[in-house]
């Protein structure tokens, strides 16, 4: 039975799945590199818990509740106790062996282990683990409170022990599940990067403008926002990362990212967290960069 969760990772993903979990019951075990940086982002958690309880989604018992639940820390010794971990760290695999190699000898024997990966081989992370029949993928949506979808992907050595209660997870935090086979970027992104790489192209081979891109289609496709704005709100490097996966996965050219896309990585222009991507974000609103 699950009832501690940790948590590699306190950025934009860790944050989100730390705070529904802790709303859910679930002792919550945070950890990043830097004491401020875990700073930050229990305030970020308090602020996201501030606007649930000013619209009335929950009490400010209950926000106190969860807050309470959440423990941070910066030394691996943290997972200790823990039935869970979540791995939610950079797109990058070997970021993230590295981090699965280190967690393993603080694991106790029992406790399975997560990675939020939207788009990098389970089986090939789960392999470097001591324990590949307990590893799996739970992909969360960004941001992570709000989007109710989290993919399932199993590796070629998980068990049904693990699956089964990776779904009890899911289903206690108040999401729905969808499980993908562990083939590059899953179902999601498998459909939602290309069109967005797609939109890229679209403005780099002069089709139409930033502006004109999004607005197609949010009023054409009744999009929420336009595939550009979009970007800039996953974070450009990301988008970038996912397409190389597939790409590289999948040995097919429609998968080629757009030369302007690396461009804007190159530049550090990764959207919005870097105040600029394809439109700029020290204004508002915001303006198409280009």
């Amino acid at each position: 039975m699950i009832e501690t969760i940790g948590i590699v990772g306190a950025g934009q993903m860790g944050t989100g799945i730390a705070q529904v979990a802790a709303t859910a019951g679930y002792q919550v075990k945070m950890l990043d590199l830097k004491d401020d940086l875990l700073s930050a982002a229990m305030a970020r958690i308090r602020a996201s818990f501030e606007r649930q309880v000013n619209k009335g989604k929950i009490t400010v018992e209950e926000r106190d509740a969860a807050l309470v639940r959440i423990i941070t820390g910066t030394n691996y010794q943290l997972f200790g106790d823990c039935d869970l971990v979540i791995e939610a760290v950079v797109e990058n695999e070997a970021i993230k062996r590295d981090i699965l190699k280190k967690l393993c000898a603080h694991l106790k024997p029992t406790a399975m282990i997560a990675t939020n990966t939207s788009s990098i081989s389970i089986t090939r992370l789960a392999a470097v683990t001591d324990r590949p029949q307990k590893c799996l993928g739970m992909h969360f949506m960004n941001p992570v409170p709000v989007m109710e979808l989290v993919e399932i992907i199993r590796g070629i050595a998980t068990d049904q022990d693990t699956f089964n209660q990776a779904r009890d997870v899911v289903a206690k935090l108040g999401k729905i599940a969808a499980v993908a086979e562990d083939f590059p970027a899953f179902i999601v992104n498998r459909i939602l990067l290309p069109m967005i790489n797609e939109a890229v192209y679209t403005l780099y081979e002069g089709v139409g403008t930033v502006g004109a891109i999004d607005l197609a289609l949010r009023l054409g496709a009744h999009h929420p926002m336009g595939p550009l704005q979009l970007a800039d709100f996953i974070g450009l490097d990301t988008v970038l990362s996912v397409m190389q996966v597939l790409y590289e996965g999948l040995a097919d050219s429609k998968y080629r990212p757009c030369p302007l896309l690396v461009k804007y990585v190159e530049a550090g222009w990764l959207g919005r967290k870097a105040g600029r991507g394809f439109y700029d974000y020290s204004q508002t609103p915001p303006v198409p960069s280009r």
